[in-house]
């Protein structure tokens, strides 16, 4: 599925403004929350045009439909709380995960997706992906054409040094994976081993930044302060998915590097090919000026200074 004619197409870094689509697990955990709302709360960055519920599986869903469907629900209560649900189109994603890799699954995110990439003629559409890519894979397969109008962004995976792939967004879909890095889509890499995971807050942090940020900063507390009962000394939690938000506002917070799209293999390690497309992988990730652009955004929202 290597696309030849794509060898040249680096990735370009934003441009002052980017409309974006997200294709998110939003209640696999509780980041992907905190990264819809700091796209909001990002207006002179980022255009949110849509967002799609991608599916997931584990203790928090009975399968990846079920996944998929209760990160919908989460979707709609964050633009709630934003007071966004009627200005950004929210659509159901892939109800399972991809199990062949020619054939893709239908769903209203996969159509809105090619829909929404083919009318952007004069400018890339970035799509972010912090969940299994399930929904942009499918989109791909269903429609090739659209890698020419989309940049996809995707946080999955661990470095192409590292000894192993292996991470909840990439194992949950290896074949959606394999068609990011083979198909010369225009790729930012977020890898999480040593990059998404330096992006680690405390209880006490969000206590004194954000708890008292009006009602969308206090629910991204609560859910923060929720997830571990019982917290232990020194105990931070990573919020990953706000690195490919991180980019989009100031890539200078993200060094990253044009590199040659590594092979993934079925046993989810990096395999590497000098003759294949290039691709941008994100190599560090500046964390204090990412959470200290979150915090005064969503202290400026509570105060009516941001306008969304």
């Amino acid at each position: 599925m290597i696309d030849s004619t794509a060898k040249m197409k680096i990735p370009e870094l934003p441009a002052e403004r980017v409309n974006i689509v997200l294709d998110t697990d939003t209640y696999n955990e509780i980041d992907d929350q905190f990264a819809l709302s700091y796209a909001l709360l990002s207006p002179e960055k980022i255009k949110l045009e849509a967002c799609y519920a991608a599916p997931f599986y584990n203790e928090r869903s009975n399968s990846p439909a079920d996944g998929m469907e209760k990160s919908y629900d989460e979707i709609i209560n964050i633009l709630k709380l934003t007071k966004q649900i009627d200005k950004i189109s929210v659509f159901h994603g892939s109800r399972n995960y991809l199990s062949d890799s020619s054939v893709p699954i239908e769903s209203d995110a996969v159509n809105d997706l090619i829909e929404r990439a083919l009318s952007h003629s004069d400018e890339s559409l970035y799509v972010v992906g912090i969940a299994a890519a399930t929904n942009i894979a499918s989109a791909i397969i269903k429609e090739p054409k659209i890698k020419e109008h989309i940049v996809v962004v995707w946080l999955g995976g661990h470095p192409h040094s590292w000894h192993s792939a292996e991470e909840f967004n990439l194992k949950q879909d290896v074949k959606a994976a394999q068609i990011l890095f083979d198909s010369g889509v225009p790729l930012v890499h977020v890898p999480c081993k040593n990059v998404a995971e330096h992006l680690t807050t405390t209880i006490y942090e969000l206590k004194e930044n954000i708890a008292d940020s009006g009602e969308l900063g206090a629910y991204l507390y609560d859910i923060f302060l929720s997830y571990k009962k019982k917290p232990t000394r020194g105990w931070a939690k990573e919020i990953w998915d706000i690195a490919n938000i991180a980019w989009l506002v100031n890539s200078d917070w993200a060094a990253s590097a044009i590199v040659h799209s590594p092979i993934l293999t079925d046993n989810m390690t990096w395999s590497f090919d000098p003759s294949r497309h290039f691709i941008r992988e994100i190599r560090d990730i500046r964390r204090n000026e990412v959470f200290g652009d979150l915090f005064d955004k969503l202290e400026r929202y509570a105060e009516g200074k941001i306008i969304i």
